[in-house]
């Protein structure tokens, strides 16, 4: 689509050579991440810095995996302590030779955001660790909030330097994990149109555990400011949706295979792609001399034995005491194995400090100590647990002996080194040579043991699943490995690396950005408003002819007006959904009446409620029309006599009311609303999850009861109603406009206030009379929906408060002598 330019420098006309130059502009991915994927080192005799990049850290891998001509840049901070008197000339250096935008953040502020806020409590928390009491409480600080929102404020300024340039609707912004998830809502606020995309590379956990979190709404409400977030896998996605659906009322819907939330006008896509590996990068490493010496070394140390591997980040939740122990108990129930199968534990070091890890690495060395002592001969260890930092060439000749891979972390994120272990079986020529590996040599195969608390146990559906907080099972599951045939090995092995091959660190980067470009797709289709305060900021799409009812709007027109009708939904219009008493105010009827009591309206009130209901709150309202239950009975005046929109049959709620029952004794919170002329079941204080799925299941099984009955059954805000067939607010709106064009009184102003879905029905008829040119034009129609959303109608206003102005202000004009 044509933009136009910010700036026009020259009067005159635009020319197309100008559109098709800024269109050419060179794509640029801005990838964001708490730290950058550089290594940086000092040198010791000139004491100056030296950078370069990371080639194991997947962001680094990322530079890779677009086309050529993508530009791809950098934002975040280093891994290094670097002098104030320092800093403006390394961030030019790497500014300059690696791409990358450097953060520097003042040292109380890093340690309250990043060893507080994100290591002590995020992080915990994402890995299903409940906050404890007692000596080791991890409490809430409200200054480490403070220091994350500061922090992540502080690298969305950084962007948008990065990002003031002409052109900067070419630029996708890709943020990562759980350090930054504050960062949307600050490069949202100050870009309307950025393509934004986060990927949290933890898990999410449940709602229920999420729920703990103080600053719960502000976290969700911060990513979704994105136009796109990404997951490991479907459970991850899943948890973040339910959080959303409980918390914050949204709810999601598929669409042609992609996950989508609405979120005021907006939609928000959800992706589910594991990450990949670089496999250019990996086969290169594996052809190094030191990957081979490594190799031959380590496969004359283990001739004869039963190898397996395990590469994990020492912390408490990788599961390594659950490992060592499984090996322990291996060893006791199979005697056979003793002195054969060996255990390679190689650990790197902790990211965070704390006394957490020191007793992990104490309890992880008494449980090796013990099995080896007892276990153990001369030059025979069951458990070899080195103590990083161990070298990428090393830990690749390791996966590269080793028949089996353990990996059983009790919670982790996506965890790669299953990835890497499948293609270091696979190996390389260079590799094959120099092991003694050619064509008369048995097949390639691996057996990978994965714990199913972990990102890529969904992706290798070939490995052997366990639950690592159960000993018994990872021990027979070791023992399973080792005993399945050489061709189920190789079956598996191949199964594993046909997909890891194929779904690389290339095929996950092109499908994110491929997603991005497809969720931004209707940035200039719509008009943005920005609203909300703080974290609480949010943009509100609307298409470009919605706008806001004003009060000098209306009443101008309702001055040079004679003949007025006056359409008004009640529940979520004129009084609050979640107000205990239902009944209207007295500034309500009190209004209502003013605008009755004028001659030249007509007033009604247009409600789904039963009609005894609205004839007992609206006694007081001697002129005002009535039309109950979706119009199916309409009155005109107080004591006026009520109409039938048609006779029906309604045998049918005989057959409905009965399974209505069932559902309603099945579901807790739930309620059966018996009107004369349908029937509601509600389930607005039943579990939000649980109330979903049983509103589908009563819809279907009353379509499938009802196919021969003249009647629809439908899903509404937390409800599923049946009612006769062709009864809808709709209707309402056209059969008084008919009736008062036959009594001679043909409308010249209309104003249609509602708020939900059946309100749409009102708004759509009033659309289509607009538009049919044999039907007397209405001169003034201002058909408005409560809340800034996707309506049918072509005005809104904010919220009840407004509604309740709007309407005194008319009766004021009312009120007032011509």
């Amino acid at each position: 689509m044509n933009r136009i330019p910010r700036v026009m420098k020259v009067p005159g006309v635009i020319s197309q050579f100008e559109e098709d130059q800024q269109s050419t502009s060179q794509k640029r991915v801005i990838i964001v991440s708490n730290h950058l994927p550089l290594r940086a080192s000092r040198d010791s005799v000139s004491n100056e810095w030296r950078f370069e990049f990371d080639e194991n850290n997947l962001l680094a891998q990322l530079k890779d995996a677009f086309p050529p001509d993508t530009e791809v840049r950098y934002v975040g901070t280093l891994k290094a302590d670097i002098d104030v008197a320092d800093q403006d000339e390394v961030a030019q250096v790497l500014h300059e030779k690696f791409s990358s935008e450097t953060i520097f953040l003042p040292v109380d502020t890093q340690n309250k955001f990043y060893h507080g806020f994100c290591k002590h409590y995020l992080w915990p928390l994402f890995h299903y660790m409940m906050p404890r009491t007692g000596s080791d409480e991890v409490r809430f600080d409200r200054s480490q909030w403070q220091a994350y929102v500061s922090a992540n404020k502080k690298f969305a300024d950084k962007v948008l330097e990065v990002t003031d340039r002409d052109d900067e609707d070419e630029d996708h912004v890709w943020v990562h994990d759980y350090h930054l998830m504050a960062l949307p809502t600050f490069l949202r606020r100050r870009s309307k149109r950025v393509k934004l995309g986060f990927f949290l590379h933890s898990p999410f956990p449940s709602s229920d555990i999420y729920k703990i979190l103080p600053v719960r709404d502000d976290i969700l409400r911060a990513l979704l400011n994105c136009d796109l977030i990404g997951f490991h896998t479907f459970d991850y996605a899943r948890h973040f949706l339910s959080s959303c659906r409980r918390i914050l009322g949204l709810h999601s819907e598929s669409n042609r295979g992609h996950i989508a939330l609405e979120y005021y006008g907006r939609t928000v896509t959800i992706k589910i792609l594991p990450a990949g590996i670089h496999m250019g990068q990996l086969e290169s490493v594996m052809s190094e001399e030191s990957t081979v010496r490594k190799a031959k070394e380590l496969k004359e140390k283990y001739e004869g034995k039963i190898m397996m591997v395990g590469v994990d980040d020492l912390d408490l939740f990788k599961g390594i005491t659950q490992k060592f122990s499984a090996m322990g108990e291996l060893l006791e129930t199979n005697q056979e194995l003793r002195g054969k199968v060996v255990l390679v534990q190689i650990t790197n070091p902790a990211r965070s400090l704390g006394r957490d890890v020191q007793e992990v690495l104490d309890e992880a060395n008494s449980i090796a100590n013990e099995v080896n002592k007892k276990y153990g001969e001369p030059g025979y260890e069951p458990i070899v647990f080195i103590k990083g930092p161990v070298t990428t060439q090393e830990k690749l000749a390791y996966y590269a002996i080793a028949e089996y891979s353990v990996v059983t972390p009790v919670r982790d994120g996506m965890n790669l080194v299953p990835y890497k272990y499948t293609v270091c079986r696979q190996s390389c020529p260079v590799l094959d040579e120099a092991l003694g590996v050619d064509e008369n040599s048995p097949l390639k195969n691996s057996v990978i043991i994965v714990s199913e608390f972990i990102g890529c146990s969904p992706s290798l559906s070939g490995a052997i699943r366990v639950n690592p907080w159960n000993i018994s099972e990872m021990a027979n599951a070791m023992y399973s490995a080792i005993d399945l045939p050489e061709t189920e090995k190789h079956l598996r092995h191949e199964k594993h690396y046909k997909y890891i091959s194929s779904h690389d660190v290339a095929y996950w980067a092109r499908s994110f950005d491929q997603d991005l470009e497809r969720a931004c797709r209707d940035h200039y289709h719509k008009r943005y408003w920005r609203i909300g305060l703080g974290l609480a900021f949010r943009l509100v799409a609307l298409e470009p002819t919605f706008r806001k009812l004003l009060g000098d709007t209306l009443n101008s027109a309702y001055e040079r007006t004679n003949s007025r009708l006056l359409l008004l939904d009640y529940d979520g219009t004129m009084m609050p959904p979640t107000s205990v008493n239902k009944g209207p105010s007295h500034e309500v009827i009190s209004v209502l009446n003013r605008l009755c009591d004028d001659p030249k309206n007509i007033v009604f009130i247009v409600s789904g409620r039963d009609r005894d209901t609205l004839s007992k709150w609206f006694s007081s309202c001697e002129k005002l029309g009535i039309a109950a239950e979706h119009g199916y009975f309409t009155r005109w005046t107080r004591d006026s006599p009520w109409e039938t929109y048609r006779l029906m049959d309604l045998s049918w709620k005989e057959v409905v009311e009965p399974i209505m029952q069932l559902y309603m004794e099945a579901t807790d919170g739930s309620s059966i609303e018996n009107k004369e002329s349908a029937l509601v079941w509600h389930h607005q204080d039943a579990d939000p999850d649980f109330g979903l799925c049983q509103a589908k299941e009563l819809h279907d099984h009353l379509e499938n009861v009802l196919a021969n009955e003249p009647v629809v059954v439908k899903r509404g805000q937390q409800i599923v109603e049946v009612k006769p067939q062709g009864l809808s607010k709709g209707i309402v709106v056209e059969n008084l406009i008919s009736t008062m064009r036959s009594r001679g009184k043909s409308p010249d102003f209309l104003l249609c206030v509602g708020d939900d879905r059946s309100d749409e029905d009102m708004f759509e008829s009033i659309a289509r009379s607009s538009a049919n040119p044999t039907l007397p034009t209405i001169a003034e129609i201002f058909a408005c929906t409560v809340g800034q959303k996707p309506s049918m109608a072509k005005y809104y206003v904010d919220d009840i408060v407004e509604v309740i102005g709007l309407l005194r202000g008319i009766a004021e004009a009312s009120a007032q002598p011509n």
